[in-house]
């Protein structure tokens, strides 16, 4: 086994307790990670990749209709699911992460949004986030999408990448290459001394940024951003172009 492989994360978390705003008219009446592309739910189709990439525990927080996205969870038998309640106050994403952060442990683990889809190539991304992964060099290993070829994302990019894979910030450019996909291998370390109640993950980012220790993944295949519901039918057709 590979030094790499020995040290790939064996738990996440799917940031899924979301009002999902955008996603309106859709989540007046569900949570957004139980909106269907293609006839499966985007929760599973992220609970799948992480099963695939041998994580064995998966922490998902609650909040927008808790009691319906649990109740599917529970049709789940890998990878073993635990709940972070979040139904008192929604955290945000660094807010639920720290929140979960007991139920995590002491070890590197995957930060996945439950939105994040993507069409694969030939090896799938995670894997070859793992794969990648190195905590020697890195706080933060972000997959990232091309702008050039993603479907739904609108934005101007987040980041831009080094020939080393180190990220920085857009700032006040007026775009840049690369967005971010959804998933990344953080240290619990950056959580630590955050603070309390709700707060955005960018806190861990600017953290690991400023020790130069925030680095990418160039994604391979095609990112499929779901933020709207006109999205979803965009999404559909790629996903079924790419199994003809």
């Amino acid at each position: 086994m590979s030094q790499t492989s020995s040290r790939a994360p064996r738990k996440a978390i799917i940031l899924a307790a979301g009002l999902g705003k955008r996603m309106l008219p859709i989540t007046a009446t569900i949570p957004k990670p139980l909106v269907k592309v293609a006839g499966r739910t985007l929760i599973d189709f992220a609970l799948d990749k992480l099963h695939e990439a041998g994580v064995e525990s998966v922490v998902v927080n609650v909040h927008h209709f808790a009691d319906m996205l649990e109740a599917h969870l529970r049709t789940r038998e890998t990878p073993h699911v635990v709940i972070s309640d979040e139904r008192g106050e929604l955290l945000e994403t660094g807010g639920g992460v720290k929140k979960a952060l007991p139920l995590l442990g002491g070890d590197p683990f995957i930060t996945f949004n439950s939105d994040s889809l993507w069409i694969e190539t030939q090896e799938p991304n995670l894997q070859r986030l793992v794969r990648a992964w190195d905590p020697d060099r890195m706080d933060i290993l972000m997959l990232v999408a091309p702008l050039s070829t993603s479907i739904g994302f609108e934005g101007r990019g987040d980041f831009h990448m080094d020939d080393g894979g180190r990220l920085r910030r857009r700032g006040t450019d007026p775009s840049a290459p690369f967005a971010y996909a959804g998933v990344a291998i953080v240290k619990p370390e950056l959580v630590h001394g955050t603070p309390q109640g709700a707060f955005s993950a960018n806190a861990f980012y600017d953290r690991a940024i400023a020790k130069d220790r925030l680095y990418g993944l160039c994604m391979e295949g095609q990112w499929l951003h779901v933020g709207e519901p006109q999205a979803i039918a965009e999404a559909e057709k790629c996903l079924a172009a790419s199994q003809r």
